[in-house]
């Protein structure tokens, strides 16, 4: 896969933004630096995900109420985030695993599809063998177990071991270990497929844009 320059820097700039985001999260959590600075790196994640969803509400008036009172509430709790930076960080971490694992999991469940497989058939525009349809059921699986395990490891760990040991795992170990997550699902895709079966990295990247495109809104209530 060839690159262009500005797709390489644009690499570059994201890689460069979460090591610094994971850096001053871990010093955060120790106590060091600035509390106003850990809590909005601790309330960012969150609060896009809120917003988000007030976002794609279908309701103007329950948008703009919703995202006054996100920022009302925010307000209010400044000064208690600002005491409990290390909980904050623990609380978003231990958050984002289980809603991924949410995400993931509760498409195996019923008669849908799993969420991978709907990715795939974007991919391959409505059609997949029978083989890609089993593996990607069970790599869904697989990313809703690794979800899974990093959330009960991060709570365990912040429940029995040093503050320190924690935020090592949860701040400055998230990112490879997801990397790590990906080369394993690479390597298990190389052997599980052959290779018209395999997208590329530029054609995942479409289909997810494409799925979160026609994904419905929410009903207005």
């Amino acid at each position: 896969m060839n690159l262009s320059l500005g797709q390489l820097l644009r690499g570059l700039a994201v890689v460069g933004f979460l090591v610094a985001w994971a850096v001053l999260a871990h010093s955060g959590s120790a106590g060091q630096g600035s509390a106003d600075l850990s809590v909005l790196l601790g309330v960012a994640p969150i609060g896009a995900a809120l917003g988000l969803l007030l976002w794609r509400a279908s309701h103007p008036l329950l948008t703009g109420c919703g995202i006054l009172v996100l920022l009302g509430g925010l307000a209010w709790l400044w000064p208690t985030l600002r005491q409990n930076v290390p909980l904050l960080f623990f609380i978003q971490h231990l958050g984002t695993n289980l809603a991924l694992a949410t995400l993931f999991g509760r498409s195996l469940l019923g008669g849908g599809e799993a969420l991978i497989t709907q990715l795939a058939r974007a991919v391959h525009h409505g059609e997949i063998s029978p083989r890609k349809r089993r593996y990607t059921r069970r790599a869904t699986l697989a990313w809703t177990f690794f979800f899974l395990a990093n959330a009960l490891v991060s709570a365990g760990l912040w429940l029995f071991a040093p503050l320190a040991v924690w935020s090592v795992f949860a701040n400055l170990l998230s990112m490879p270990l997801l990397a790590a997550m990906f080369v394993a699902e690479h390597i298990w895709r190389v052997h599980a497929l052959p290779p018209e079966e395999r997208p590329s990295i530029p054609q995942v990247i479409r289909a997810y844009r494409m799925h979160s495109r026609t994904a419905p809104p929410a009903e207005p209530t």
